[in-house]
């Protein structure tokens, strides 16, 4: 047994070693850029340096880019590699998308080639003329985000409107698989079958009907066996069909929802923490960044709020 005395030093010892390391990693914002990386996790740096080697030289399309997931999907794509990226922007609002491009160079400098192409996926024309429209070097791409969708109204089925009906499923359906037909031949011309990504943003909604959103459950549902088919009819290439599900993220759907009325729209959310599109498109890059033999052919996210379509606890 220890003398008190040296009891007593053993532990003071051992409490300045504990303060020692428990010392606070310096940020790498405080730090110069060759002393960063000696203060970073060695797990963190291989990580992130391995996606963004798989991303490196990529070029990656991303439809409904002028806001919410898909707006954070190329941000964070940008971030992911900085340095050798092609971003292929489109939408309907094309100022929108220069204003995007514009704001991931100021983020990431010019490493990022960004080009801003306005685009109605619910119109056919437009999307069968997509690649063909494209400049010459813009055309080999190697990941389609199919983001692009919305809901109308929260009228039950014998009250839904004609004109909602069809730009939903226009949108989301036949809009989602136009763009998937326009860029497969893309892919299939590589060798060994065929190679690339395709994530579709798919939702809750397409596992768990609600009601008062009966279309839009459908076209989510249209989506989610759509993208099962394909993986199965793909499975001889190295094509990877991969579909992400966010449950409750808080964006402009809930506003266009309500035709423009903010009131409802934040009545949505209130009470709750719901998913931001920066945590939605953090998964779609981590799934593109997967090695190329790694499919993560469905993912379910969730705030911890809610566990289920209509599963959720408010605050009151």
């Amino acid at each position: 047994m220890l003398p008190v005395s040296m009891f007593s030093t053993a532990r003071s010892v051992f409490a300045s070693r504990k303060l020692f390391f428990a010392r606070p990693t310096p940020s790498s914002a405080s730090l110069s850029p060759l002393l960063a990386p000696l203060f970073t996790p060695a797990t963190q740096r291989t990580m992130s340096s391995a996606v963004a080697k798989r991303l490196e030289g990529k070029t990656i399309v991303i439809t409904g880019a002028s806001s919410g997931i898909g707006r954070s999907c190329a941000f964070e794509f940008a971030r992911t590699q900085p340095h050798n990226l092609r971003l292929i922007l489109t939408a309907r609002r094309i100022d929108s998308l220069r204003e995007v491009a514009t704001k991931i160079h100021e983020l990431v400098g010019t490493g990022v080639q960004i080009l801003p192409f306005q685009l109605d996926v619910s119109n056919p024309e437009e999307v069968r003329s997509f690649v063909g429209n494209l400049p010459e070097e813009w055309r080999d791409i190697n990941v389609l985000v199919n983001n692009a969708g919305l809901v109308k109204g929260v009228a039950k089925a014998p009250e839904i409107a004609e004109e909602d009906i069809d730009i939903m499923f226009r949108t989301n359906v036949t809009g989602l698989i136009n763009m998937t037909q326009a860029i497969l031949p893309i892919y299939k011309a590589r060798p060994d079958g065929g190679a690339g990504d395709i994530i579709n943003i798919g939702s809750i909604a397409g596992r768990e009907p609600y009601a008062g959103g009966s279309i839009y459950c459908a076209t989510k549902a249209a989506v989610r066996s759509f993208t099962d088919s394909l993986r199965k009819e793909l499975i001889a290439t190295r094509i990877r069909i991969m579909e992400v599900d966010p449950g409750q993220v808080e964006t402009e759907f809930s506003v266009v929802r309500f035709n423009g009325d903010k009131l409802k729209a934040d009545a949505v959310y209130a009470g709750v923490d719901p998913l931001t599109p920066d945590d939605i498109a953090e998964v779609v890059v981590f799934v593109t960044g997967r090695r190329e033999n790694v499919v993560v052919a469905d993912t379910l996210i969730f705030p911890s709020h809610q566990a289920g379509a209509g599963v959720m606890h408010r605050r009151t």
